[in-house]
């Protein structure tokens, strides 16, 4: 039941917005969500683990009590089949019987083979390498979980595990006419007597599942009819490094910042959808996103934008829904940390500030915003300089110069660049991004970062936002707890990332 609720993204959206004014740590929770998905599926990978051996264990009790010549109590209630009645206990009938034959030759046996290789493959296909490098395989084996529901509810119909009847329990309870049943006179005429009689336990796993999957095929029905909606590709835009940007404009389409959408390319793949996260403003009248070349789907939805002639590639949408990031203008002071191309969910927000600048919006809760982006190479700048001396210009002229403080760190570089940037060090702009704010060669000295934040804001509650790789945010979350104050007046940092 659990399984399928973190994965119902609607669903979540919607808790997200009506918990808009609950406490923060309440709406953090959802931000969970894929985390709680992953420890509830090995929960369950471990209970069927446990499940499937006490069965294997008891299908060998069952062969021996069957195989037995005693006059022991396994071994009558084994051969009470004999007697004619479907009231037997044992489901094996002949001394020639298999524990393998059971497995593959009746309903729960079978099932539980099938359910157990889905759920072997969906396992171990989502570990991090996989997903990774190769979606697709990480996609389609994921949706073995329809093989896997079915092959639930259908598991125990055979009725294979069988107990004795309530009418029975009260006319010949076990623990009284054990002994009754393995010592039989001809002329017993005691209540224990009369053999018991068995029945099949009925199957109750429909029960649990039914609720869970109902919610998740109308969240799947909902998803079919937002990705019919028409999407128009306004604007294709080819950046360094490899990373396309789509503008697009769909009807009805509302955004927040930090939000991300799934896409679908159906001239690459029909079944395939990919999350990327939206890098326009919800002042623009049009949505964006920039994807970066990682993978056989990404690399071949590039090279067809580009080969592209008269007629643009159709593309399907989903979404929007939301993230973490959409509460960053909740905190007077926010820290914003991107690697690599993770920087998306910032290129939103810095947008919408740069528009709210624009308009004079006073509602503006937030007061300063630290920005740290970290990039291998120096192409990875290239697409987002526009936007940051934009961003430069328009605060300087508003009096705002201080509301940004940006650092920009190059963790990879070869000694042409060092020697050039050794030439030009005393330059009014940097030679790497052609920005005010001097590129920092290295990785940040987290310790010092925070610091320095929490020092200039003794009282404040800083966010601190991530989209980035697991290490780093374990650093983040470590130096978020730190550094924050017990002392309720004082600075609190709050840890926050991008999962999607």
């Amino acid at each position: 039941m659990l399984i399928l609720l973190p994965v119902c993204r609607n669903l979540l959206s919607f808790l997200r917005g009506t918990c808009s004014c609950c406490r923060r740590t309440l709406r953090k929770q959802l931000d969970h969500n894929l985390t709680f998905h992953k420890l509830v599926a090995y929960t369950l990978a471990l209970l069927t683990a446990v499940h499937t051996i006490a069965h294997l264990f008891n299908l060998e009790r069952y062969n021996g009590s069957q195989q037995a010549l005693d006059s022991s109590l396994p071994a009558v209630l084994s051969k009470m089949h004999l007697q004619g009645s479907n009231k037997w206990l044992n489901p094996i009938h002949s001394n020639q019987t298999t524990v393998e034959y059971v497995a593959f030759t009746t309903i729960p046996g079978l099932t539980g083979v099938i359910i157990t290789l889905a759920l072997i493959l969906m396992v171990t296909s989502s570990t991090e390498f996989i997903r990774r490098n190769y979606f697709e395989v990480f996609w389609y084996t994921h949706h073995l979980f329809i093989i896997y529901f079915a092959g639930l509810v259908i598991h125990g119909i055979a009725g294979l595990v069988r107990g004795q009847t309530e009418e029975s329990i009260r006319e010949a309870h076990p623990h009284h006419c054990a002994q009754y049943l393995t010592h039989k006179d001809e002329h017993c005429n005691h209540d224990c007597c009369k053999d018991p009689e068995f029945g099949s336990i009925p199957a109750e796993s429909w029960k649990w599942v039914l609720a869970p999957v109902l919610l998740y095929i109308f969240e799947r029905i909902l998803r079919v009819w937002r990705a019919q909606q028409k999407v128009v590709v306004t604007k294709v835009v080819m950046h360094p490094a490899r990373v396309l940007e789509l503008q697009m404009q769909k009807k009805g389409f509302h955004m927040e910042v930090g939000q991300y959408i799934f896409v679908n390319c159906p001239s690459i793949s029909l079944l395939e959808w990919h999350p990327f996260t939206l890098t326009s403003a919800p002042e623009e009248d049009f949505f964006s996103i920039h994807i970066r070349a990682a993978g056989d789907w990404t690399e071949r939805l590039i090279d067809t934008f580009q080969q592209q002639k008269l007629e643009m590639p159709r593309i399907e949408v989903d979404g929007p829904f939301g993230t973490a990031s959409e509460d960053v203008f909740q905190y007077e002071v926010a820290m914003l940390v991107g690697a690599g191309i993770g920087v998306t969910p910032f290129a939103s927000i810095l947008k919408s500030i740069w528009y709210k600048l624009q308009q004079g919006d006073q509602t503006l809760k937030t007061k300063k915003i630290y920005f740290y982006w970290l990039c291998r190479d120096t192409g990875a700048f290239a697409w987002f300089n526009d936007l940051l001396a934009s961003l430069e210009q328009k605060m300087a002229e508003s009096g705002k110069a201080d509301f940004l403080t940006y650092r920009l760190f190059l963790t990879g570089w070869d000694t042409s660049i060092a020697n050039n940037v050794a030439l030009h060090f005393d330059t009014a702009v940097d030679t790497v991004t052609g920005l005010r704010h001097k590129t920092i060669f290295g990785r940040p000295m987290w310790n010092s970062e925070f610091t320095e934040v929490a020092a200039a804001h003794p009282r404040s509650v800083v966010g601190v936002f991530l989209c980035g790789p697991g290490a780093l945010a374990k650093s983040l979350q470590k130096s978020c707890h730190q550094h924050s104050s017990l002392d309720p007046r004082k600075v609190k940092f709050y840890f926050n990332k991008e999962n999607f």
